[in-house]
């Protein structure tokens, strides 16, 4: 299993929690919500993640998504988490904003594989 490089984000990531579940509302107002999935995997998360980094360091970590084709999961360790996690990144951008400098804007969202 690949591991993303040790390139830390900028301040500022953002986590999305949306817990998976099905709902069913019926005529009278009453809903009834329930879970889907497994227990551990109901709750996959979704970071937002912006690097502004050297030229060099962009290139290592746009080459290292470019490598998975948003089809192959890799290891991440997100900041504030106590274990690595696997994550697909299915879109990322890039930008050069001055000479030498380059900012990376992914969103990885969580798998669960075993």
């Amino acid at each position: 299993m690949a591991t993303f490089p040790d390139i830390k984000p900028s301040y500022g990531s953002r986590k999305t929690n949306a817990p998976d579940f099905r709902l069913v509302k019926f005529a009278d107002g009453y809903e009834h919500r329930i879970v889907f999935g497994l227990p551990d995997n109901q709750n996959p998360k979704v970071f937002n993640f912006t690097w502004n980094v050297s030229e060099t360091d962009s290139d290592t970590i746009e080459t290292f998504l470019d490598a998975r084709g948003a089809t192959e999961s890799f290891d991440y360790t997100p900041a504030g988490e106590s274990s690595a996690k696997k994550f697909v990144c299915e879109s990322w951008t890039k930008t050069i904003p001055y000479l030498n400098r380059a900012t990376i804007n992914a969103t990885f969202r969580e798998v669960f594989e075993p």
